[in-house]
C-alpha cells in the first residue's frame, strides 16, 4: 500500500506527497497536462519542442542543470501523445532546489530567438536520427495516419512534418506556453524522506506566486469506428520484411484496459509470448515479434510488429499471425496461462513502485485520469481479469474491419 496526502492551491496546482523514510533521497515529478493530442494539425511537435525548451533556462536561472547537479540532483524529462513529463531526483535535505527550479521555469522562459533556433536545431537532429536515418524508423509515421484519420494521435510526439517545428516562431512559442503550461495545469507529485507539512510550505513558497493561467479549450474530434481493413504497403532499405498491425482499442481509462494489457502479455510476454513461441521458436518465421498497447487517455491501439525471416512471404507469415490471434477468439485461454500472466505483472509492478521516482510518476498520472489511488487497486483489477473476458475482448477488438496493416518491404531483397 503507497499511502499519500494530497492538497491544492489557490491557483490551482495539485500536489501530492508519499513519504518514505527508508531513503536519503526525494523524488519531484511534474506532469503537465498537454501531449501532442493538444497541438494544431498545421503547427504539430511543439509539445515536444517545449520538453526541450523547458531546459533552456529563464531570465532567473540561465541554466537549469547546473544548480541541480550542485545539489547532488539529476533530472529528466519525456513527452508523449497526453502528457509532458518533468521529473528530478535529489538528496531530501536539498529538496526546496528543485521546488525553486521548477516554479521559476513554470513562470515564464527565457523566450529568446538564439534559445529557440538551438532546440528547434536539436529536436530536428533528433527527428533525423530516430525516424529517418535507421532502419523502419519511419514505420510508425506510416502506421499512425493509416489507423486514425481525425484524431490528433495520428501523428506522432515529433510532429507530423518536422517543418512545423522548423517554421515555429517566438509568438507560437509563447502563445504555446501560456495556453498550456501553467499551475492550474499542472500536478506535481513528490516522494522520498519528505514531511506533507514540508512540502506543503515549500508549494505555497515557490509555486503560490505563480499565477494560475487561461488555458486552452481541449476539443479534440472522436476518431470514427473504423469498419473496413486498411492496408498499406512501402519498400525501404532495411535488411528485411517486416509487418506492423494495429486495432483500435479502449481508453486507457476503461475497464477493458486491463483486459487487453493481459491480452497483449498473452501474446508477447517476452519468449513464453504465443507469438515468439509459435512465430519465432516454433514455425522459424520471425526474427523478433512483439505486441504492445499504446495505452492513451483517448482510445488508442494495440500494435503486433514483426521482422520476418528470410525467404519467408509475407501472406504467409500474416496468415500465421492471424492464426494466433483467432485462437483467441476461438479458445478460452488455459487458467495456467492467465496466472502465469498475472504473476508476472504483479511482480513487475511491485518491483517498480519500490523506486521513489515511480511512484512520483505514477501517483501524478493515477491523479491525471482520475484518482492517485489507483496506484494501490492496479494489480486488483489486473488479476480480477479472467479468460472469458479475454476471448470476449478479442472478439469485440481483433477483428479484420479494426485492423489497419502495414507491409515494409524491404527493397534489398530478390525479386522471386
Amino acid at each position: 500500500m503507497i499511502n499519500f496526502d494530497s492538497f491544492s492551491l489557490e491557483n490551482g496546482l495539485r500536489v501530492i506527497v508519499h513519504r518514505d523514510e527508508s531513503t536519503p533521497l526525494t523524488a519531484m515529478n511534474i506532469l503537465y497536462d498537454v501531449g501532442s493530442r493538444d497541438e494544431d494539425p498545421e503547427m504539430t511537435g511543439l509539445a515536444h519542442l517545449f520538453e526541450h525548451l523547458m531546459f533552456g533556462g529563464t531570465r532567473n536561472i540561465p541554466e537549469y542543470d547546473t544548480p541541480l547537479q550542485l545539489a547532488g540532483g539529476e533530472n529528466n524529462a519525456f513527452t508523449n501523445n497526453d502528457i509532458t513529463n518533468y521529473y528530478l531526483t535529489v538528496p531530501a535535505e536539498n529538496i526546496e532546489t528543485g521546488f525553486w527550479l521548477e516554479s521559476d521555469r513554470m513562470d515564464e522562459l527565457d523566450f529568446s530567438q538564439r534559445n529557440l533556433d538551438i532546440q528547434k536545431s536539436v529536436v530536428t537532429e533528433e527527428f533525423n536520427q530516430r525516424y529517418k536515418n535507421q532502419p523502419y524508423g519511419d514505420s510508425l509515421l506510416l502506421l499512425r495516419p493509416l489507423a486514425f484519420k481525425v484524431h490528433p494521435y495520428r501523428w506522432p510526439t515529433i510532429g507530423l512534418d518536422i517543418n512545423h517545428v522548423k517554421n515555429s516562431r517566438l509568438e507560437h512559442i509563447r502563445e504555446f506556453f501560456f495556453s498550456h503550461y501553467a499551475p492550474n495545469n499542472a500536478i506535481i507529485a513528490v516522494a522520498g524522506n519528505v514531511t506533507t507539512e514540508r512540502i506543503r510550505a515549500l508549494s505555497e513558497k515557490w509555486f503560490g506566486p505563480v499565477p494560475r493561467r487561461k488555458t486552452a479549450t481541449r476539443n479534440i474530434p472522436a476518431e470514427p469506428t473504423q469498419t473496413s481493413e486498411r492496408i498499406m504497403t512501402v519498400e525501404r532499405n532495411v535488411p528485411s520484411d517486416a509487418i506492423y498491425k494495429a486495432w483500435h482499442v479502449c481508453p486507457r481509462t476503461a475497464d477493458d484496459f486491463y483486459v487487453m494489457d493481459l491480452l497483449s502479455d498473452i501474446l508477447a510476454g517476452g519468449e513464453s509470448g504465443r507469438l515468439y513461441t509459435k512465430l519465432v521458436r516454433g514455425k522459424n518465421l520471425f526474427s523478433e515479434i512483439n505486441a504492445f498497447l499504446t495505452a492513451d487517455i483517448d482510445p488508442g491501439l494495440m500494435v503486433v510488429t514483426g521482422k520476418l525471416m528470410e525467404g519467408v512471404r509475407v501472406e504467409d507469415a500474416e496468415r500465421s499471425v492471424n492464426d494466433v490471434i483467432n485462437e483467441l477468439l476461438d479458445k478460452v485461454p488455459d487458467p495456467g496461462e492467465i496466472e502465469k500472466v498475472k504473476n508476472k505483472f504483479e511482480s513487475s509492478s511491485v518491483l517498480l513502485n519500490t523506486g521513489i521516482l515511480h511512484k512520483a510518476m505514477n501517483l501524478a498520472f493515477c491523479e491525471l485520469i482520475g484518482d492517485p489511488a489507483l496506484i494501490n487497486t492496479e494489480v486488483e483489477r489486473y488479476r480480477s481479469t479472467d479468460g472469458e473476458m479475454v476471448m470476449k475482448a478479442a472478439r469485440k477488438y481483433l477483428i479484420p474491419e479494426n485492423c489497419s496493416t502495414l507491409y515494409y518491404l524491404s527493397s534489398k531483397k530478390e525479386q522471386e
